[in-house]
């Protein structure tokens, strides 16, 4: 039995396919794979997640699953940003053990794969930030790789754990990373069974549980998962530049309102560790404000501040353009 999972392990198209399940499968070998040719198999659940969209022509819309999406988009971009990035990545505040997990788990089910991975990625992002290390710059490797081609080739499927060692003490955060189409399915599955039961019990709404799905989960996380990507790939490219940073990070308002604060990417890699990220009263920051008001409520704690003297250094004109 053991020779066979190995013969099994061993061959790549069946590989390829146990990865959407398990994302330690063949790890090691992942290491060390220098191909950045795209995986096909492996990217086939991303695929057909966009394929999946066109189905609205079929099952039409309704006020009760364009709202589901909209709530659905919003909620999963807090969890991206307020804790997979600020939180996970950063750690600009502190909160419990337990609502670190529900944080995660809303996170995860963006299916942007799971929270060691994502942190792993964005901090080796700022270490080497549009250096010819940076995994998804625009500048070094064109738009269409910064924004998504990345993450379709095995040298970047696996989590670069030696980035993660803090949060990898945590099992159920390991459990979460290693499984990480498990919450995105149960998200999924709680759509379809609420979506018949609508369908069911108020006929007046008219929705059903293949139009629920539809928008409530395939068109809202696409719509996510591409909101999101812009900060790797037009935030490094469309903008203003108020910090004389080391990249080519930019502020780009129209960014920071799809993406509830980030787009303010330039004032990010000048402190990445502030809590907020538009430092000023007109750079709506929507992630910091709930972050404010869950500290009202004593679900995190410990916000990182911006002091004036931080936020008022190494500034440069805006005329000013981005390093070579």
């Amino acid at each position: 039995m053991k020779r066979k999972w190995q013969q099994f392990g061993n061959n790549r198209l069946l590989m390829s396919i146990r990865r959407w399940f398990d994302e330690e499968a063949g790890s090691d070998q992942l290491y060390e794979q220098s191909t950045e040719e795209i995986d096909w198999v492996r990217i086939v659940p991303f695929l057909s997640l966009h394929l999946a969209c066109l189905l609205v022509f079929w099952v039409g819309w309704s006020p009760v699953a364009v709202g589901t999406a909209l709530a659905l988009y919003v909620v999963r971009m807090l969890a991206i940003t307020g804790v997979y990035h600020r939180y996970f990545s950063h750690r600009t505040y502190q909160t419990s053990r337990f609502w670190q997990f529900i944080g995660a788990l809303l996170g995860a089910t963006s299916a942007q794969r799971g929270p060691l991975w994502w942190t792993s990625h964005h901090r080796h992002h700022h270490r080497f930030a549009d250096q010819p290390d940076d995994i998804h710059s625009p500048v070094q490797r064109g738009f269409l790789w910064s924004h998504m081609l990345w993450i379709m080739t095995p040298r970047y499927f696996a989590t670069r754990k030696q980035f993660v060692k803090d949060w990898s003490r945590f099992p159920e955060l390991v459990f979460l990373n290693r499984f990480d189409i498990v919450p995105p399915l149960g998200l999924l599955i709680i759509l379809l069974i609420s979506g018949r039961l609508l369908g069911l019990y108020a006929p007046s709404l008219g929705t059903s549980a293949l139009q629920i799905a539809v928008w409530g989960f395939a068109i809202s996380t696409v719509v996510l998962f591409h909101a999101t990507a812009t900060i790797n790939s037009l935030d490094h490219l469309i903008g203003r530049r108020r910090y004389n940073t080391p990249d080519h990070s930019r502020n780009n308002w129209f960014l920071a309102l799809i993406t509830l604060g980030e787009g303010w990417h330039n004032n990010h890699h000048h402190y990445p560790i502030a809590a907020r990220q538009g430092f000023f009263w007109w750079e709506i920051d929507v992630t910091y404000y709930v972050l404010v008001l869950f500290c009202w409520f004593g679900i995190v704690r410990n916000l990182t501040p911006l002091s004036p003297k931080k936020r008022d250094s190494n500034r440069i004109d805006d005329a000013v353009p981005a390093p070579h």
